[in-house]
């Protein structure tokens, strides 16, 4: 400001928060309150949400199933996940019909905590000495808890924000949600490391944050005069469901929808068989570490593998998020300015072919944890900057049919032939960890060849749509 000059009149106005804020974000007077409030609840959410993915990697970990391998137990596990996520999500969405947001939210929010204490309670070599089911239904839980308590604050974002200020809002919000992910698994992986706190314990610890959680969404509610969105209806969730049933018959016939979906199971397919492969390294390690210290106890090597496995994930999944705000602060925005919607969306499958090409050839824990942190970390953020940018130029019959149906069908799918993948290499051909990784390389080149499809149909959809415009003026 030059001597002399008068000040901001709407600087002036704004509170310390807010000029604070307005380092990262354009916050306007009577917006910072509010601001914090939501990024204090989404740090925690995803606080607790992180203390828990840890621990579920570790619970089935201990789990014996039938003389299942371990890699098995996760791979089935995570497939019947994605099947229970296809009812537990049309449930939730006739729940939201009958409910007001917030009563929602404090509802779901209070039902996981109280699940949290009954896992709790039934965790093996706790109060019951086993109870071999119990990793599995914890592990499909999991998905349950990100439904009710992650997804639905975001839903809620769309009721405090209107489009204006949600543009200017939510990506510091998202912030919040990456570092609250990072501090959450970096806590679990101390904590268990240390031996401060029993690794049984932590699932009551993560009651807390959810607990001030509900609080502040309160809070955020009673400041806010914008009322929450009205029911749906019994109707409109009848559409919903055959919008989908439309949606799925829509893609085959849309060479642009076909190649998205063919992206999208391919990704999910390509990025569950990872996941997979991870989780055998770190138990095919865990197992030489114990005969090296020499646990051989039964009850012993349970404990040393359950812990083991949870400070692993829990430093795992910290290094993920930690580079993916990275990427999404400094690198996601560029490469869209410069580089365009074919750079931002060839990003993910040109990592994932050096990656798994690098774990292929060196399948030992400390490459596969780095590639695979590489992987999930373009993923939570240049890639999903590419799928927002991905539906842009596109008719509104398929953001609202299409987009669902590849969103819930080819995203299950893919964890479906990931399953089968795990089912058919194991019982079948006796695969090697090298070869499945080799597995994945070959349909990490199907995956860059649809990309390439994708790319040229967003191309012609972006053209029509400026060419529509310029028809239009």
């Amino acid at each position: 400001m030059a001597i002399g000059a008068s000040p901001d009149p709407v600087s002036s106005r704004r509170s310390l928060s807010e000029r604070f804020l307005g380092l990262f974000t354009d916050v306007r007077p009577g917006e910072g309150t509010t601001a914090l409030l939501m990024f204090a609840n989404v740090f925690l959410i995803l606080c607790a949400y992180y203390f828990v993915k840890p621990l579920r990697e570790g619970w089935i970990a201990i789990s014996d199933i039938g003389g299942l391998s371990k890699m098995e137990v996760k791979a089935y596990s995570s497939f019947a996940q994605s099947l229970f996520l296809l009812f537990i999500v049309g449930w939730y969405a006739r729940l939201a019909g009958r409910w007001d947001r917030v009563t929602l939210i404090t509802r779901a929010t209070l039902f996981c905590i109280s699940n949290l204490v009954i896992f709790w309670f039934l965790q093996p070599g706790y109060f019951f000495e086993a109870l071999p089911l119990s990793g599995i239904v914890f592990y499909v839980w999991v998905g349950m808890f990100g439904v009710f308590v992650v997804a639905q604050f975001w839903t809620y974002c769309a009721d405090v924000y209107t489009d204006e200020r949600g543009k200017r809002m939510l990506p510091m919000i998202a912030i919040g949600a990456t570092s609250g992910a990072a501090a959450g698994s970096w806590i679990v992986s101390q904590l268990v490391d240390s031996g401060l706190v029993d690794t049984e314990a932590l699932l009551l610890v993560a009651t807390v944050p959810l607990f001030v959680s509900i609080l502040l969404t309160r809070v955020v509610d009673s400041r806010e005069a914008k009322a929450v969105s009205p029911p749906a209806g019994d109707a409109q969730q009848e559409a919903a469901a055959g919008s989908l049933l439309s949606g799925a018959r829509l893609v085959l016939v849309s060479r642009f929808l076909l190649a998205a979906a063919l992206v999208t199971l391919l990704t999910n397919w390509v990025n569950t068989n990872g996941e997979n492969l991870l989780f055998r390294v770190v138990q095919e390690t865990l197992v030489d570490l114990a005969a090296e210290q020499g646990v051989t106890d039964s009850t012993a090597v349970l404990t040393f593998t359950r812990d083991g496995t949870t400070v692993f994930y829990g430093d795992f999944f910290f290094w993920v998020n930690m580079v993916a705000l990275l990427l999404q602060a400094f690198v996601a925005s560029r490469l869209l300015k410069y580089g365009g919607f074919a750079t931002i969306v060839l990003m993910l499958p040109v990592i994932a072919l050096l990656s798994y090409t690098a774990m292929a050839l060196l399948p030992i824990l400390a490459i596969v944890k780095m590639m695979k942190i590489a992987e999930n970390a373009t993923d939570y953020s240049i890639n999903n900057t590419a799928r927002h940018v991905l539906w842009l130029p596109v008719s509104s019959e398929m953001k609202f049919r299409g987009k669902p149906a590849i969103d819930t069908l080819y995203v299950r799918l893919g964890d479906g032939l990931a399953a089968v993948t795990v089912l058919v290499g194991v019982h079948v051909f006796a695969m090697s960890t090298q070869s499945f990784f080799i597995f994945n390389v070959s349909l990490v080149v199907a995956w860059l060849a649809f990309t390439l499809m994708l790319i040229r149909e967003h191309h012609k959809a972006a053209q029509a749509c400026t060419g529509g415009y310029a028809n239009r003026r």
